[in-house]
């Protein structure tokens, strides 16, 4: 091919077949995302939408100040927020880590039958909300504090057990190896060769999940499982606005310390 056949050849990112298919793509889109929002929005009132501004002012300007007196009302609320999700988060590390060892490839007793039932309880875990196993638990166990800890513990399990499991199957096998060569058993394998591996990011892990079970159990109370969310309701059933602000207050100062805890303890760990 001579220097002026490639000059002369026009280079094109697409042919027109492409150009035609990606253009009608384009349309399809635009055509789907047009009909999922007519979906959506079938039952709007538009007229409430469009006096949202005005009634936001308004809540708004009923939520400030603060009931700051209201703070006496919410010590006990707290707590029960905190042991929910400390007593809810050790629940569930303690039933995740067994779930992750068969889970991990080079752990698990029985990859045909086990490895697929653990994955299926870490997916099963992960895909169902806290609030959803609250609700479900609430109507199970009766409303209170127990319902909320075994909701966060279930809540828990998919989420430390898919870390670890993963974890436990990028170990450096060359430790294991060297442990089995003494002639130890599988236990002392999994004591000395396997566990000291994981532990760091077990540790990490909990204490992550922890920080995030803070938040998840200050909304609890919607449902009934106790903890913030019962006094979040009863201020909002009851139009008051300063009371909700004084909890949203609490609430936003609970998050910001267990991060600060979080960061600390993970810095310590790391």
């Amino acid at each position: 091919m001579t220097t002026d056949t490639l000059y002369s050849q026009s280079w094109s990112k697409r042919t027109p077949k492409q150009g035609l298919m990606t253009f009608m793509g384009w349309v399809l889109l635009l055509a789907f995302i047009s009909w999922a929002f007519q979906i959506m929005t079938e039952d709007t009132i538009w007229e409430f939408v469009t006096d949202a501004p005005n009634r936001a002012l308004d809540i708004g300007s009923r939520m400030v100040p603060p009931d700051w007196f209201s703070i006496n009302d919410l010590w006990w609320a707290l707590w029960e927020t905190l042991n929910i999700a400390t007593l809810g988060t050790a629940l569930g590390t303690v039933m995740a880590v067994p779930v992750a060892f068969l889970a991990a490839r080079n752990t698990t007793p029985s990859t045909r039958f086990l490895r697929p039932l653990a994955l299926f309880i870490i997916v099963a875990s992960r895909s169902i909300n806290s609030l959803i196993w609250a609700l479900l638990l609430v109507s199970i166990l009766g409303p209170g504090v127990l319902a909320g800890i075994i909701a966060i513990a279930l809540r828990s399990i998919g989420f430390i057990g898919k870390l670890m499991y993963e974890s436990i199957e990028e170990i450096d096998h060359s430790q294991v190896e060297a442990i089995e060569a003494t002639g130890a058993s599988k236990s002392q394998i999994m004591a000395w060769g396997v566990v000291p591996q994981v532990a760091p990011t077990l540790a990490g892990v909990t204490v992550f999940r922890w920080d995030i079970n803070i938040r998840e159990s200050t909304v609890l109370g919607l449902v009934g499982a106790g903890g913030l969310g019962v006094k979040l309701e009863s201020a909002l059933n009851t139009l008051a606005w300063p009371k909700v602000t004084m909890l949203l207050i609490v609430i936003l100062a609970t998050v910001v310390v267990s991060e600060w805890i979080t960061m600390k303890v993970r810095k310590k760990l790391i």
